[in-house]
């Protein structure tokens, strides 16, 4: 009995110390579902090699084995009930065999214990109890049989990172288990039993001890070392801020559809009839009639399209809830909703959703937007749970409206305004002066002197709002659908000085089928102490709009444009008005003076032509390398280099990784460098260019000088080496914004500028010369 109440402290520790990465894991878990999880895994591992202690080792590891399956169905059973997770186990179990590890990096904190974010930590709990159990209990190796737990844990607080507080108390915890199951097994439990030293003969009884002596001064002396020599090195990293693994993992993506979901409001239109969804309220209705169903919430805008530009992370069942604002009332509205016909990845709901069941979602919190990562499909059924909030109108009116970097993103106007949609903002808001006076006399200008069709042409871009708001009417100007209403709104309000945004969605009239005629997009804008405020800017039923020269007059040298523009998501580069044709004289010049003079003008045109496609070339370059913070530097050099492949023939795939590009880039300068003119070495010097890349000495000389690269600009590996380097830093600016310091960008620019210079130079003079004016890079989506 003795004899077992000895071996009991060491097993017992090895629970502990597994089960204690549990309790620190579970700190950044929504439930302690996922802590009971490991500390089942800790008990079952370690009693399993108890148990069989006394069986061949090889025997072991299978019973483990099986043991170790049983708990992980059965954990995953536990987490898909939890989670509401639909299908069988067969089918729960292996989509979280595929998918664990990056739908742990990825998902949102509090992280929801569904299958595929349990199976990896209780997988890897029952392995490190089994490993310390079988080296600390047959091998007797107990210090040693602390590793796999020391790994463990210290894995556990490199994945919790900086989402979550310090863990002081655990780390105290299993320090002290840690040093008692050293401690208990070496007292004597009988002291009547004697200690089996004593019954050597002296002699080697004294060398024992004298060993014993000696391994405890040596154990000490590596203890105590050890300690000097990583105190300061864990004292200093006391206040510094954890590496977030999750910034290493990519989130989910959608496709340019689900990004702007706006441009679809135009094919909706035309097709009216489509079944879209299917929805049924089981509660919170109202008396207002149906709530709107939000798909997508845009908030970023290029001049040319509107974008979500969200950042998803995987969540479970119940999604992070919003502080709501002062004086909103709320509801809560729970809808039952089917899938038709609607595709992309986008997932609609009530805002804001606060629980979905029957779909696996991610969330970006900061926009409301949910998506289902592995796309929708006709018959998916889910349920959904949603806060609705009404702001206190009665605020609204005296509101202010936010400034700063916290809301720069919602106020941001891209360049190349035109003039005409300044001068209309600017006359709205001189007549108005409040936040709300502004926003609706901006509402109201538009539902008063436009008109709904549905087969307006889709677009809102600059050009395309600008042809919207003062075309002319028998033209096709002046009309369109909800998109060119919420996008004018939203443009215009963040000219006036207005937080605005976009969000697309439906508008039914009931319950049941949604179809595409109950799509919709409207504008929202932002006000302190009030939140989002949605506006309407579309015309009133049966209502003739009024001249929109009645109450807006533009300069007489700014005439309304006359064509329709293309209904592109890119910018278009527009060819210059042809002069019209000279009318026929009695006299005029001889055919001469008319042939040389019509050379003459051609080649002044083309000149005039080129001079200005290179002039916005430059312009455009400067504005990505040396305009804006630190990565939107990073991302205009990156932009460049891919232009300058493009321009070279070997265009990038969008499903390349940054890696994979700078791999091309590289293949493609050796490439060039191979079979281009013999002069192209000393355009960029011969001392810093060899046959296959660029030397370590940089590219130096004459060739380069004026681009701005110094013969320091590389490192040792040369072009290979910087364009690693501006891959690098492109990750680290997609996945850690704000990382990214002026001197980086600096380097991004030295790099891209070096590396397009030697490109280029490696090229005929012909090709360099066309290089300089290629209209692409202007109208290439940037």
């Amino acid at each position: 009995m003795v004899t077992r109440l000895r071996a009991v402290p060491v097993p017992a520790a090895l629970v502990v110390l597994v089960a204690l990465s549990g309790v620190v894991l579970g700190r950044v878990y929504a439930d302690p579902l996922l802590t009971r999880l490991m500390v089942g895994a800790a008990v079952g591992s370690v009693l399993v090699s108890v148990a069989a202690r006394r069986l061949p080792s090889w025997l072991v590891a299978p019973l483990s084995v099986a043991a170790l399956t049983g708990w992980t169905l059965l954990s995953l059973r536990l987490a898909a009930s939890h989670a509401a997770l639909p299908g069988g186990l067969g089918e729960v179990a292996v989509d979280a065999a595929r998918n664990a590890i990056p739908r742990l990096l990825t998902a949102m904190i509090p992280v929801e214990p569904a299958p595929d974010t349990v199976l990896v930590p209780v997988v890897a709990a029952w392995l490190a109890g089994l490993t310390a159990a079988e080296v600390a209990l047959r091998a007797g190796r107990v210090l040693l049989g602390y590793l796999p737990p020391v790994l463990l844990y210290g894995g556990v607080l490199y994945v919790v990172g900086p989402n979550a507080e310090p863990a002081v108390g655990p780390t105290v915890l299993f320090a002290a288990v840690a040093a008692a199951g050293l401690a208990i097994p070496g007292r004597r439990a009988d002291p009547a039993a004697g200690d089996p030293v004593d019954d050597l003969p002296p002699t080697v009884r004294a060398a024992v001890r004298l060993r014993l002596v000696a391994a405890t001064a040596a154990g000490l002396a590596v203890v105590v070392g050890l300690a000097a020599l990583l105190a300061p090195v864990v004292a200093g990293q006391v206040e510094d801020r954890p590496v977030d693994p999750r910034r290493y993992v990519e989130p989910p993506q959608v496709e340019s559809l689900d990004e702007n979901p706006l441009i679809r409001i135009s094919g909706w239109a035309l097709n009216p009839d489509q079944r879209l969804l299917d929805v049924r309220t089981l509660a919170g209705a109202g008396d207002g009639g149906p709530p709107r169903i939000r798909l997508a919430v845009l908030s970023d805008y290029d001049g040319v399209t509107w974008r979500v530009g969200a950042t998803y992370r995987n969540a479970g069942r119940v999604l992070p809830a919003a502080e709501s604002a002062p004086g909103a009332t709320t509801d809560t509205v729970r809808q039952e909703i089917t899938v038709g016909d609607l595709t992309g990845r986008l997932l609609p709901a009530v805002p804001t959703p606060r629980e979905v069941t029957g779909a696996r979602v991610a969330y970006d919190p900061e926009t409301g937007t949910v998506i289902r990562p592995e796309g929708l499909a006709p018959g998916l059924r889910y349920d959904v749970s949603s806060v609705r909030e009404r702001p206190d109108l009665n605020l609204v009116t005296t509101a202010n409206v936010p400034a700063g970097d916290a809301v720069a993103r919602v106020l941001r106007v891209p360049d190349g305004a035109p003039e005409q949609l300044r001068r209309l903002a600017t006359q709205l808001a001189e007549e108005n002066g409040a936040p709300y006076a502004r926003a609706d006399a901006i509402a109201t200008f538009l539902a008063e002197h436009y008109r709904v069709t549905a087969d307006a042409p889709s677009g809102h871009a600059y050009p395309n709002l600008t042809f919207f708001l003062f075309g002319p009417r028998n033209g096709g100007g002046q009309r369109g659908t909800s998109e060119q209403f919420a996008a004018a709104f939203a443009v215009l309000g963040r000219l006036a000085g207005l937080p605005t945004r976009v969000v697309v969605g439906f508008e039914p009239k009931a319950d049941g089928p949604v179809r595409a005629a109950d799509a919709y997009a409207w504008p929202e804008v932002l006000f302190e102490g009030v939140g989002w405020v949605p506006f309407d800017p579309m015309p009133r039923p049966d209502s003739e709009p009024r001249p929109v020269e009645e109450d807006f007059r533009p300069k007489p040298e700014d005439p309304p444009p006359s064509e329709v523009p293309a209904p592109t998501e890119e910018p278009s580069a527009t060819p210059p008005a042809a002069a019209p044709a000279p009318g026929r004289q009695d006299r005029g010049p001889g055919t001469p003076v008319l042939v040389a003079g019509g050379v003459g003008g051609l080649v002044l045109l083309v000149g005039a032509v080129l001079a200005v496609l290179a002039a916005m070339r430059r312009r455009l370059s400067r504005s990505r390398l040396e305009r804006g913070d630190p990565g939107r530097r990073v991302t205009g050099a990156w932009r460049e280099l891919t232009d300058a492949l493009r321009l070279a023939g070997r265009p990038v795939g969008d499903d390349l990784a940054a890696e994979e590009v700078a791999e091309q880039a590289r293949a493609t300068l050796a490439a060039a460098r191979a079979s281009g003119p013999p002069t192209a070495g000393a355009a960029v010097s011969g001392a810093g260019v060899s046959g296959a890349g660029v030397s370590g000495a940089g590219v130096s000389g004459a060739g380069v000088s004026g681009a701005g690269v110094s013969g320091a600009a590389w490192p040792d590996g040369g072009v290979d080496g910087g364009v690693g380097e501006l891959a690098d830093l492109v990750n680290r600016v997609a996945f850690a914004p704000g990382s990214v310091d002026a001197a980086q960008a600096d380097r991004a620019v030295e790099v891209c500028t070096g590396y397009i210079t030697a490109l280029r130079a490696a090229r005929s003079r012909w090709a360099r010369l066309r290089w300089t004016v290629h209209p692409g890079p202007l109208r290439w989506r940037r």
